[in-house]
Parts: C-alpha cells; structure tokens; sequence
C-alpha cells in the first residue's frame, strides 16, 4: 500500500468544515497569516479529552484512585502543555536534569515527578534527590551505585525503583522498542531480584517500586498484559523475600492513529491493564501510568508554507518551508504524518513528494501525496504534537519555528519563534 492510500487520523481539536481546517473555533489559515509558519498549533481541547480518557479508568466504581497519569514530558516539553496536564492532575515522567527544571519551572510538586532515563549524571541525580523526586528508576547496577555514593554525598536517602527489561516484543519500530533484552534499557529480567536484593542492602537507597516501559507507539494490548504478568511475578517473589514494594510503574507507550493504525480505546486499556493487577491480587500498589504520545501527538499539526511545485523526471516535489528541523519523524523513521490542505481549492490533483529546503535527501514530510494545490497554499501535516518541536533542530542555521496553543475561540502564544540572530548569539570568533 502507498501512503497516498492511508486514510486520515480522527482527530478531536481539528477538523475540516466547508473546506477549511479550524483548530477548534479557529481557522488555520488565520493563524498562518497572523503567526507566520512554520507553525505548531495545538488544541488544549485535544489534550484535555485525551488526559480524561486516561483519568476515567484510574479511579473505581467507588471512587478509590487506582493509578495515576505521569506525562511522559518527553514527548512535547513545553511549559503551556505541561501546565495544561498539571491542571489535570498529571505527574511527570521525565529523562533528564533539564526536563527536572521545566517540571519545577511549572511549580509540579517533585512527589509528583519520576526520574528515569538510562544514562543519569551525577549531577542530575543530585539534582533530583535535592528536589525531593518521587523517585528514581533505576536501569543499571553500576548506576544504583551511583545513587548511593550522591546520597550518601548529600546525606539524604534516595527512593528508587528498578526499571526492568522483560524481554517482550512490542511489535513496534525497533528505534522504540526498549523492552527486548538487545535493547540499552532496563535491567535484565534474569538480573533484577539480585539486583533489588544488592540495593536493600545499600546505606542510602529507599527501595520503594518497580518500573516497566517496553517501547513507543505500541497499537496492541498483549505486550503490556505480557511484560505486566512477567513484572508481578517479580513483585511477588520480593514479597517472600521481604522487600516491600510500594508502587509499580507501568511506563507508557500507547500508540495513536497517524493513519491507518488500530489502537486500543484508551480508557478500556488502561482498564485492562489495572484490573489485571487487582486480579493478580497487588490492588494496593500504587500504580504510576506514563503516557506521553497518546496524550499529546494528536492534539498537534504543524502548518507549511508551499514554497514551490516543482515536476520532475520521475518525481514531482511540493517544496514547503517546513522541513526534518522541524518535524524529524519522517526522515528518522520514515514515518506517515497526514498532510491536507488548510483550504479545498478547485484544482487538479498531482501527486507529489512533499519536501523542505534542507541538503539532505532525507529532508522529507510526506511521500506520493495527492493534492490539489498551487505555490502559497499552505498545508498541514497532522498528529504532529508528539516528538514534533521537542526533536527539533537549528540544521542549515533555520530558527525553531513559534507554538500556538488554541483554546474555543482563544489563542496563545506559547513559544516566540527563534531569530536568526539567537542562533550565534553566543558564539564568539577568535582575537586577531
């Protein structure tokens, strides 16, 4: 199949009506014009039915919290975003010291906060232990002692849980599948109840839960329901060792439609899952969700700028002003986004490459697309609000384009769009 043959995503905040694209009450090409484009555009409408979707299936017929969401912040870090989730209710899972400052730059409470990440610093444990984290997940004996020798620096105990490798095939782009036992991440299977045993006995280390995270853009529910049973198992062998656990961390990783994907409805997936840990009898675990993509990637698009038509031999190319620096996915995993255009014009449909002005040839949005379009049309390409501006870069000196946030009628600027000038503006060339 082609990807010109790949159906639309069913989007929430945006829609087509009488041939033009609106983000909720707004119309796209309003924004282009007032904002310029390349342009992020998000619908807080999006991620609020997302947010509750998740929200729905953590609390039980009696009202008692069964789980709670920790937004995987990776996914798109940007403070209005993450504000809307905290609003929420939403913790964070977070990867990294600078992602610790913007959770604190939004005034999250650090018992909401879960550092994970595989290659922590020993600076960025400091940092994480001084804010007062919920907790650390480990993926490393060598880096478990690490922890210890900054707690013990510090003189403060350090709360971890261990994120385990359960060698289970997410069935997913193998760049984000990380719970197979040749993936970087996590701890062994075969290695984990050494390895928790080792950290009981370690002056500084709090043991207090355990982590699981298999992979990204997962679209079916048997991996989770596998590596969960393999993870209980473990959690019941501590039990008898008499190493008490307090919460289980499920990760994330739940995939979207970009197209012509399946995934579960998400609140009757998170019910599976919770009530699988209820019937393996760990109800009174705390349970930590970590949704990232799921939350945010369809409540995004990123508007272009047709620059140039351009036939070709074998080829035809729509040349837009957006490009890989700022929409990464398709040249790193030849990903389909949905490319529409922001007004229905009555012309003749061509199929086209849709490419940006970067030197690379793997400078691609979208390939063999059929549009009816002319130069200074604009498009947009959809389900681009996961992994979209937080994958960014400044190749070919481009600035990073503006964010927008759409609320009903009301817009926001979120993130001023970069100068040319702030790009060298702390560079500085050699005296004579």
């Amino acid at each position: 199949m082609t990807s010109k043959a790949i159906p639309l995503p069913k989007l929430t905040g945006f829609s087509e009506r009488n041939g033009n694209w609106y983000a909720e009450e707004v119309p796209l090409r309003d924004l282009a014009k007032e904002f310029g484009t390349p342009l992020y555009v998000y619908s807080r409408k999006a991620l609020t039915e997302a947010y509750q979707a998740y929200d729905r299936a953590c609390v039980d017929a009696n009202g008692k919290r069964r789980a709670r969401v920790h937004y995987a912040m990776k996914a798109n870090s940007n403070l209005a975003v993450m504000d809307c989730f905290k609003k929420l209710g939403a913790g964070f899972d977070l990867v990294s010291g600078g992602e610790l400052a913007r959770a604190l730059a939004i005034g999250a409470d650090p018992k909401s906060l879960v550092f994970a990440g595989v290659g922590k610093s020993a600076t960025e444990i400091a940092a994480a232990l001084k804010a007062g984290v919920k907790c650390i997940n480990v993926e490393s004996i060598a880096e478990l002692h690490q922890i210890n020798r900054v707690a013990t620096t510090l003189n403060c105990r350090a709360p971890i849980s261990l994120r385990v490798n359960p060698d289970v095939d997410a069935q997913t782009h193998p760049y984000i599948s990380t719970g197979l036992k040749g993936n970087k991440f996590g701890i062994a299977y075969h290695e984990v109840l050494k390895t928790y045993r080792e950290a009981s006995q370690l002056s500084q280390i709090d043991v207090v839960g355990i982590d699981c995270h298999i992979g990204s853009q997962i679209t079916k529910t048997a991996p989770y329901l596998d590596a969960l049973d393999k993870v209980l198992d473990l959690v019941a062998q501590l039990k008898k060792e008499g190493i008490v656990i307090h919460h289980l961390d499920l990760g994330g990783g739940l995939g979207i439609s970009y197209g012509d994907e399946s995934p579960p409805d998400i609140t009757d997936f998170t019910n599976t899952l919770l009530n699988l840990v209820t019937e393996r009898g760990f109800g009174y675990l705390d349970v930590v969700l970590e949704p990232g993509r799921s939350l945010v990637g369809n409540a995004g698009v990123l508007l272009t700028a047709v620059e140039y038509l351009k036939p070709g031999a074998e080829k035809n190319f729509c040349i837009v002003d957006a490009a890989m620096t700022e929409l990464m996915r398709p040249a790193l995993y030849e990903a389909h986004h949905g490319i529409v255009p922001v007004q229905t014009k009555a012309l003749k449909s061509v199929t086209y490459d849709i490419v940006g002005p970067v030197c690379e040839s793997g400078d691609w949005l979208g390939k063999d697309r059929a549009l009816a379009i002319e130069e200074g049309d604009l498009l947009a390409i959809l389900s681009a609000g996961a992994y979209g501006f937080v994958m960014a870069s400044n190749y070919n000196t481009r600035p990073k384009p503006a964010e927008i946030m759409v609320d009903g009628e009301k817009v926001y600027i979120i993130r001023a769009r970069e100068k040319i000038s702030d790009l060298f503006s702390t560079e500085t060339v050699l005296p004579n």
